[in-house]
């Protein structure tokens, strides 16, 4: 779900009377952190602090795009059976704990641990939210996961068929089925090792207690108010990185190659929820980095998207980049009415004005889309075109083939809100206006979040504007959202169902990146653009500010440990 800059970025200025910058960042946090366990930490407040203490095997390169992976704590990518229903992965020596109350002298990472923190997910006592990832997919999990249950002994105890450790630093895991989403999966925080005598300690409870390997050990702790982090001075897992996509060398990304890391002495995490305090601390050179919101929009952009020259005059920088957060209109395929008429669908496609819809409600900011697969995966083109665009006559001619010639006797449509905000009510009133124009009448219901969410998971909208922050850069967490397996109350909320679609996808979820799996995205997007489920809208895109003295700064929204890399000059 995005790296440390999605947040409004908040630097206060630690100044020496020389008027220096000392070497000290302070980030503002959009709301309370949640835990600092990392077996439960799954939003974009909690990740920020947790990618600073713990580490998985694997991180995502942070000079490249696509988005790739390389080695953490891992000695090298795994080694794949065959058949790809074992991986084996080898740790790096050396590796050691931050010391803590839980393990004063700090120790070395061995193999075990990993299947510790394997454990904690399946665990019933732990109510992982991580889960997910491995539910259904390691011989043995579900199993040991159901005989266990809540018996804190047996947790430690009981073996598991599927994961087990060749010697300190070597392990393996046995799948059930391929699942190459298994080496994301060991690159998210969910997997970070943890010992067992620090689980047994802190009696399971990790949720402010820490003891990572992390380039920063924390110091103080208030999930109201912040954490204080500071440089973990024997830190050995990664180096600054020797490779960089065209961006990173044009923008001299790559002068501090193969350099220990971290740079920053101090990193200090505010809650801070007001996005107008950012803004003035910002530009009272308070802080380094801005994720501009659409409250600034107008204040810092000109209406091409630039930045305003009385901005940029004082040595500040913008850089802008997509994420991997997209939306969509999305139909209920099951709704007698909208779901059984594909020419209504297209009637809709093409009535819908979506540059204007980006303008008014993204001031320009956001990308429009040209796929279903968001810009950073693989397989992603930018010379992919959508079967339809905005053309009202094109959508006439289709509202009369659906049996409705100028929306006579078509019953009034539903459009549900994400919100209760006057943005959303907005947007709803937009796409109402847009299809009044051919002649299809809309009510716009207002729900508040939780009870859109509610509708979703029951399968009650009829019509809506549907989005995804993406887990991993794999296409397979984009298609999941139409698997007949994942229907409401899963994440398929169209309520889509394609056989052809389904038996592809279950080929695609055990293929690995590669012209083999390129070509099968191309079909089921195909598919997918032909039944219409999905009118696909935008690519959220981030226009971040900063000052001249931060070095190394490079955008993602799935990269949370990006302050290691970052140089105050």
């Amino acid at each position: 779900m995005n790296f440390f800059f999605l947040t409004a970025l908040l630097l206060i200025c630690a100044c020496t009377k020389s008027g220096k910058k000392e070497n000290i960042l302070s980030i503002s946090l959009t709301g309370d952190i949640s835990t600092l366990d990392p077996a439960n930490c799954y939003d974009t407040v909690c990740y920020v602090p947790v990618a600073q203490i713990y580490e998985p095997l694997y991180e995502i390169e942070y000079l490249k795009r696509p988005y790739t992976l390389r080695p953490l704590l891992a000695e090298s990518m795994p080694i794949v059976s065959t058949n790809q229903l074992k991986y084996t992965f080898k740790i790096k020596r050396g590796i050691k704990y931050h010391a803590s109350l839980l393990i004063p002298e700090g120790r070395e990472v061995k193999s075990r641990d990993f299947i510790m923190q394997l454990k904690r997910l399946a665990y019933l006592g732990t109510n992982s939210r991580g889960w997910w990832l491995f539910d259904g997919k390691i011989k043995g999990l579900n199993d040991w996961r159901k005989s266990v249950k809540n018996d804190f002994e047996r947790f430690f105890t009981e073996p598991i068929a599927g994961i087990y450790a060749l010697d300190d630093y070597t392990f393996s895991i046995e799948l059930i089925r391929p699942y190459p989403q298994l080496i994301y999966a060991m690159a998210m925080s969910f997997t970070a090792p943890l010992p067992e005598e620090a689980v047994r300690a802190a009696k399971n409870d990790f949720q402010s207690v820490t003891m990572g390997t992390g380039p920063y050990i924390v110091t103080d702790y208030n999930s109201n108010q912040g954490v204080s982090l500071e440089k973990n001075e024997h830190y050995i897992s990664s180096t600054y990185p020797v490779d960089g996509d065209r961006f990173a060398h044009e923008k001299n990304l790559l002068k501090d190659a193969n350099a220990k890391l971290p740079f920053i002495k101090k990193i200090r995490l505010h809650v801070i929820k007001e996005s107008q305090t950012d803004w003035f601390n910002f530009l009272k050179q308070k802080t380094d980095i801005l994720n501009l919101t659409k409250d600034h929009y107008h204040a810092a952009l000109t209406a091409d998207g630039k930045l305003k020259p009385e901005i940029a005059k004082d040595n500040i920088s913008l850089q802008t980049s997509p994420t991997l957060i997209y939306w969509w209109l999305s139909f209920n395929m099951k709704d007698p009415v909208l779901g059984k008429n594909l020419n209504l669908r297209k009637a809709i496609a093409h009535g819908i004005n979506i540059d204007k819809f980006i303008e008014l409600f993204t001031y320009k900011i956001a990308q429009k889309a040209n796929s279903i697969y968001p810009p950073g995966i693989a397989g992603y083109t930018p010379s992919t075109e959508l079967p339809y665009k905005y053309d009202l006559a094109l959508a006439k001619e289709y509202l009369a083939k659906s049996g409705y010639p100028e929306g006579k006797k078509l019953p009034h449509l539903q459009f549900d809100t994400r919100g209760t905000d006057t943005i959303k009510r907005q947007m709803g009133e937009f796409i109402q206006q847009e299809l009044k124009n051919i002649g299809i009448i809309v009510d716009v219901n207002t729900n508040s979040f939780p009870t859109f969410l509610e509708k979703s998971r029951k399968g009650e909208l009829q019509f809506w504007q549907g989005g995804w922050v993406m887990d991993y850069p794999d296409s397979e967490n984009v298609l999941q959202l139409l698997s007949s397996s994942n229907l409401p109350p899963g994440p398929n909320s169209s309520q889509y169902v394609n056989a052809e679609f389904d038996s592809l996808f279950e080929k695609l979820k055990e293929m690995r990146d590669g012209p083999e799996k390129t070509d099968l995205m191309r079909k089921m997007e195909r598919i997918v653009n032909d039944d219409l489920p999905w009118i696909m809208q935008y690519y959220t895109r981030n226009y971040i500010l900063y000052h001249h003295y931060l070095e190394n700064f490079r955008y993602s929204d799935i990269i949370y440990n990006g302050p290691k890399y970052l140089k105050i000059k």
